[in-house]
């Protein structure tokens, strides 16, 4: 069995108003063995989608190299628009060395719920992924039935809308299109996608979650 650890703290400003979520990055960035295009931190995997999202909404000029200065320009974005990173998962165990979230076995999970109380001006949890079976939204849950809390659905439809409920403070959650490649399968059969993509309104899957995350990366 791999042991996968997770090769990041989680990266919160002091400031921070929304948390992205995700489980672990690819068992690259725990050995180590980057490849060409990958940059040492948070989403940094050049076959992930994220920062090519953000960059298309926030008109941003990356660096896609294993360079400092990658990593520099992840961070200042970061704390300049007061988003934290926070995966779910500290720990796993694999059998097959995949990305695979189903893959994970034996998650030893970040208590989600004591780190919010830590950061009281988050108010937003970006959840990338839904809840399917070991997403970012089936671990939280987990972490919920600790404290005996539950979310709330605000809205049924795609992204998935919940709130949250915490000492008096209301945490709004969104279940956003994973932006691994690994999912591109599951937007290209999506019906929204095929109609926006018909319309001309999209043109590829990574438009379509450019599209999907803006409004509440913007907020």
């Amino acid at each position: 069995m791999f042991k996968h650890s997770h090769p990041y703290p989680a990266f919160i400003p002091d400031n921070a108003t929304k948390l992205i979520v995700g489980t672990l990055p690819p068992p690259r960035f725990t050995t180590g063995h980057l490849k060409p295009g990958d940059v040492n931190f948070c989403y940094g995997s050049r076959d992930g989608q994220l920062w090519k999202i953000l960059s298309d909404i926030f008109n941003l000029d990356l660096t896609y190299k294993n360079t400092s200065v990658a990593i520099n320009q992840r961070k200042t974005f970061l704390k300049t628009h007061k988003i934290g990173i926070c995966d779910m998962v500290a720990v796993a165990y694999r059998e097959k060395i995949d990305a695979s979230d189903l893959g994970i076995k034996q998650p030893e999970l970040r208590d989600l719920i004591a780190i919010l109380k830590q950061h009281e001006s988050i108010k937003q949890l970006l959840f990338m992924g839904g809840n399917a079976k070991n997403g970012p939204e089936y671990f939280f849950r987990k972490i919920l039935k600790n404290y005996d809390l539950k979310l709330e659905q605000t809205e049924a439809k795609t992204p998935k809308e919940h709130r949250l409920l915490l000492d008096g403070r209301e945490i709004k959650t969104v279940s956003l299109t994973a932006p691994s490649g690994a999912a591109n399968r599951a937007v290209g059969s999506m019906q929204l996608y095929k109609a926006m993509k018909k319309k001309s309104l999209v043109g590829n899957t990574l438009e379509f979650r450019v599209w999907q995350y803006t409004p509440y990366f913007l907020s």
